[in-house]
């Protein structure tokens, strides 16, 4: 069962069915011309459990905000997997969504995607997404596993170590949220502190829009489960969420809080004594 909506920047879709995990696929449209320029894009994921918003998937909301800044024509289109036809159960066998067709190849790796889509929706039409500095790219890399190693222990005498593990890692962010750019350094060599927006500058960067989506889970699950905030004390990096929220891009493409933690439920502890 599916539901089409075009997608705009004036348009939120909504959906109309319940689905609990959320999916993507992407497929290109062949122009009427038959030639192989990409027209179109076909954007299939699952809807949340309120039936109104995305489902948890960070890899998913990943790839919306690449599209959506682009400002790529799609359309958002609402699969029940279970229910799905079968060509969309034999894409890749035994693989995770999202998934990428084109030209009636399949890829499943996020990361291959992400470049087929830097590539491909590319300048003059396309703006481009990459980090001008590479450091960006790196920047997180490590929260989410130390996140996964804090939120699934059930030992509250391991608690404090974990904790103070996956601190280090939110300090490693936030320094380099506060650190200044070349470019920033170019226009005050005396700045002692950036004033970017985000990772890479002013502008959101693939860079982003890998990291926020996995830092809006972190956020949600650790204030459920150990009652735990990220320290107003990191201003690089409450600076850096701040403004990301303010962003179409970003906080029409998060799931809601209780998708989250539905997603967690199972594999996040309690502390117990």
């Amino acid at each position: 069962m599916e539901g089409n909506f075009t997608f705009s920047d004036n348009f939120l879709p909504k959906v109309s069915q319940r689905f609990y995990f959320c999916t993507l696929l992407l497929e290109t449209c062949q122009s009427r011309a038959g030639c192989s320029r990409m027209s179109a894009w076909v954007f299939k994921i699952f809807a949340s459990l309120d039936a109104e918003s995305v489902g948890n998937c960070p890899f998913c909301q990943r790839l919306f905000m690449i599209l959506w800044l682009k400002r790529a024509e799609f359309v958002l289109t609402t699969v029940d997997m279970k229910r799905a036809p079968e060509v969309l159960k034999a894409l890749a066998p035994g693989s995770q969504p999202p998934f990428l067709i084109f030209n009636g190849e399949v890829k499943t790796d996020t990361n291959k995607i992400e470049e087929f889509l830097e590539e491909n929706l590319a300048p003059p039409r396309y703006p481009k997404l990459c980090c001008t500095y590479k450091e960006s790219n790196l920047a997180g890399e490590d929260i989410f596993r130390k996140f996964s190693a804090y939120i699934k222990n059930p030992n509250p005498g391991l608690n404090i170590m974990l904790e103070k593990q996956f601190l280090s890692t939110l300090v490693k962010l936030n320094m380099y949220l506060e650190t200044p750019l070349p470019h920033e350094l170019e226009r005050n060599p005396d700045a002692n502190e950036s004033s970017r927006l985000y990772l890479d500058g002013n502008a959101f960067t693939l860079a982003d829009c890998n990291l926020l989506p996995k830092l809006n889970i972190v956020k949600v699950v650790c204030k459920k489960y150990r009652n735990f905030d990220i320290p107003t004390e990191l201003k690089g990096l409450t600076r850096y969420l701040d403004n990301a929220y303010k962003q179409d891009e970003f906080r029409h493409t998060c799931p809601q809080d209780e998708e989250i933690l539905l997603a967690y439920k199972s594999v996040a502890k309690y502390l117990t004594s």
